[in-house]
């Protein structure tokens, strides 16, 4: 079965940091642009960074730009979100996806979510 899995979530107070991770298994990353999403609560899902298939190319919501960084490695299947100076607006569950090109919204896999929560 192909699947993504998120970890790294958690609880944490303003100002500090996460390293989000989302491996695939029964396929490969190598072959597809991946996004990072979040939903809070009563709000619509956001795309908050994006990443081409090689890597090379990179690209950020406002919300979250200067602060989180999108990261990964083919060879461990696996892509990264390094979130920074995190505030409580960051608050969601947040999901990577394989998507159908770069930075779209559709995507041919999901993964299940990850809750961060950021709160003093």
């Amino acid at each position: 079965q192909s699947q993504l899995v998120e970890s790294g979530g958690g609880l944490v107070q303003p100002g500090g940091s996460l390293r989000l991770s989302c491996v695939a298994s029964g396929f490969t990353l190598d072959g597809d642009p991946i996004g990072w999403f979040r939903q809070a609560p009563g709000k619509e899902r956001e795309r908050i960074s994006c990443i081409s298939v090689e890597g090379s190319i990179t690209k950020y919501a406002d919300s979250v730009k200067g602060r989180f960084t999108i990261s990964r490695d083919n060879a461990k299947n696996t892509v990264y979100l390094q979130m920074n100076s995190l505030k409580p607006e960051d608050t969601a569950v947040y999901y990577c996806a394989a998507t159908n090109y770069y930075c779209s919204d559709s995507a041919r896999y999901w993964g299940q979510g990850t809750q961060v929560t950021v709160s003093s």
